[in-house]
């Protein structure tokens, strides 16, 4: 457990301290350890590098990763429930098709996805990167299993009260399956700021991308020139970690129930 503890937080270490010095000092000091605190320079570089264009980064991320996550678990919630509660034909067949979609990883579907939205005229727009996130069918079966543990007496008890299946959703539904949802929302939202691939095919523009590529842009200058300084490639990426930590802290009660009822089930 120590071994495994210390090897996740070593490098979380050498970035805290990595984020904190100049370029001078990143190489020539220990690595492991602070020198001069040069926090408040590395962040002043990257309000001007570019006309602040980190920070246009950053509101692409959160656009993208509020919209995707919001929307994809306000799907899943909807069909979980609905192949949970509700009888039709074809309901284990579609949720075998979701099963399966869980083993797909999203980088098989990007350049079949590239040559649809090249036809219908919408790469290098926002809705490129949205559009695939909208749906998630892991959130899909994480919703099922959890709408499956609602006791089916609740939900005739709201019918016979006179509730429609809107409300009884709404009000039983919703409630029962908050730690799922949150769970939900979670994944998708991690997933999508921490998403390479995806945007770096579909938007080319630099005031669209989001920052996880415009941050190996920079990256990428200290091979093709004009380079931009380590040390502010390192304070950037330690800065756009900091919202999924936040996020993380704020909801981790909640993150641990829903994982931990999603393994039992």
């Amino acid at each position: 457990m120590t071994m495994a503890a210390l090897y996740f937080l070593i490098p979380i270490w050498w970035f805290v301290v990595a984020s904190t010095k100049n370029n001078g000092d990143l190489f020539s000091t220990n690595a492991f350890w602070f020198s001069e605190l040069h926090f408040f320079d590395n962040f002043r570089d990257l309000l001007t590098r570019q006309d602040g264009i980190f920070f246009r980064w950053m509101g692409n991320s959160f656009l993208y990763s509020i919209v995707g996550a919001v929307v994809s678990t306000a799907v899943s919630a909807l069909a979980g429930y609905a192949l949970a509660k509700y009888e039709f034909r074809g309901r284990e067949a579609v949720f075998n098709t979701v099963l399966g979609a869980t083993l797909m990883p999203i980088m098989l579907l990007t350049v079949p996805l590239y040559l649809l939205f090249s036809k219908i005229g919408i790469i290098n727009t926002p809705w490129a990167v949205m559009i695939p996130l909208l749906i998630s069918p892991f959130g899909i079966y994480l919703a099922r299993i959890y709408a499956a543990t609602i006791p089916d007496e609740l939900l005739e008890a709201g019918r016979v009260d006179g509730a429609g299946e809107l409300r009884i959703f709404l009000s039983i539904g919703m409630k029962i399956m908050g730690p799922a949802l949150v769970t939900i929302f979670l994944l998708q939202f991690v997933g999508t700021w921490a998403n390479y691939f995806l945007p770096m095919m579909m938007v080319s523009s630099p005031e669209l991308q989001p920052l996880s590529v415009g941050i190996v842009t920079w990256q990428q200058t200290m091979v093709t020139g004009a380079a931009v300084p380590t040390n502010i490639v390192i304070f950037a990426a330690f800065i756009s970690v900091l919202p999924l930590i936040a996020l993380f802290l704020t909801m981790q009660r909640y993150w641990k129930a829903g994982l931990t009822a999603g393994g039992i089930k």
